[in-house]
């Protein structure tokens, strides 16, 4: 009775050919192109072929089933990373990838049921250790698929927020020239102030998107650094916030040396960010109070605090995270960017932010 090793090696154009027909069976065959990754299905059965024939402690086989070994052992699993690389490039689903490889492991142990008359415990053993390595497969394939999906994506964004610069450009330049120049009525000024406002969320939004794939591809935060007096900045973000937000109260305290080499912009946009989140999370007649304090030399805490409901202690470690939720406000700071790009600014500046929040303090973000 042969193993099942070399039955997969004896009966592997069987096999391959049993697997096309169940693939092309399931909901999604009509679009699966099984014929051009029958090679990587040829290879994938070989190197399942070769596991199966060594010896696997138990060890092995718990570090296994915790998925410790789903990355490749000496390369040999790579057809199934070009496998998921290839369905990502392609716009497959991943329920399609799933299913050719349903039909690959069906394959397999249908026709080598057909040519077992019994089963005993070495044959269950193969038969366990056969699908463990399936398993490993997908992972593998898996991994791929979402790294490349990944990728593209963040290219789109990027691709997205350097075309979309250009014609917003021209819009706010437009308008201003129009507020400046132009004799407006009072519901015209009106109507076009608010396309001018507009337009520069968006160009933030933009600028946020950029910045998102510029982390999510590796390349970090560009920073470029000037000397520059922290409490000038803070003062000057909160002149813009308040004309922005009338309706909020805004209190400024500074103390210490506030000079240092920092990106003065890149800081803005942070601080820009956190004074959003205040405003949006804060209580309507709650003061948000933005805090300057230098402790040494080029050492500068900033932190902003505002009233309102404590954040929850499980969400507190995912507020900086990317895209973390939806909102109904179509604020550009409720698609989880805001709080994310402040993360990576003060982090390409060498900092941290530490969060705390509580009923009876508010909530206060120090970087």
């Amino acid at each position: 009775m042969p193993r099942l090793s070399q039955f997969i090696r004896d009966r592997r154009d069987e096999i391959l050919a049993a697997w096309e027909t169940f693939a092309r069976d399931l909901p999604a065959g009509d679009s699966l192109d099984v014929v051009a990754l029958r090679d990587h299905a040829r290879a994938m059965l070989d190197v399942i072929a070769r596991d199966l024939e060594l010896p696997q402690s138990a060890q092995v086989r718990t570090e296994r089933s915790r998925g410790d070994h789903d990355g490749a052992l000496d390369g040999e699993l790579s057809a199934a990373s070009k496998h998921g690389l290839g369905r990502a490039e392609s716009g497959f689903s991943i329920e399609s990838m799933f299913a050719e490889f349903r039909a690959l492991r069906s394959s397999v142990i249908s026709l080598w049921r057909e040519h077992q008359r019994e089963a005993g415990p070495a044959q269950l053993e193969e038969l366990t250790r056969f699908n463990e390595a399936i398993d490993q497969a997908i992972a593998q394939s898996l991994s791929q698929y979402v790294r490349e999906v990944d990728t593209t994506r963040d290219r789109f964004f990027a691709v997205l927020g350097h075309d979309l610069r250009t014609p917003l450009g021209a819009i706010i330049t437009s308008t201003q020239f129009l507020l400046e120049t132009a004799q407006l009525t009072e519901p015209e000024r009106r109507v076009v102030g608010g396309m001018e406002r507009s337009g520069r969320r968006m160009t933030e939004l933009v600028r946020d998107l950029l910045d998102l794939a510029l982390t999510r591809l590796g390349s970090g935060i560009p920073i470029r650094r000037t000397e520059m007096d922290m409490g000038t900045l803070v003062r000057d973000v909160v002149a813009e916030a308040s004309a922005s937000s009338p309706n909020s109260h805004f209190e400024v305290q500074t103390s210490g040396a506030l000079g240092g080499a920092w990106d003065r912009a890149r800081l803005a946009q942070a601080l820009t960010n956190l004074l959003g989140n205040a405003i949006q999370h804060g209580t309507a007649t709650g003061p948000i109070t933005l805090i300057a304090r230098g402790d040494e030399p080029e050492m500068v805490t900033v932190s902003v605090r505002n009233a309102g409901p404590p954040i929850p202690h499980e969400k507190i470690g995912g507020i900086f995270k990317a895209m973390k939720g939806a909102s109904k406000d179509r604020d550009r700071r409720h698609l989880g960017l805001g709080l994310y790009i402040v993360d990576k600014i003060v982090e390409a500046h060498g900092g941290s932010i530490d969060v705390q929040s509580s009923p009876a303090d508010g909530t206060t973000l120090s970087a």
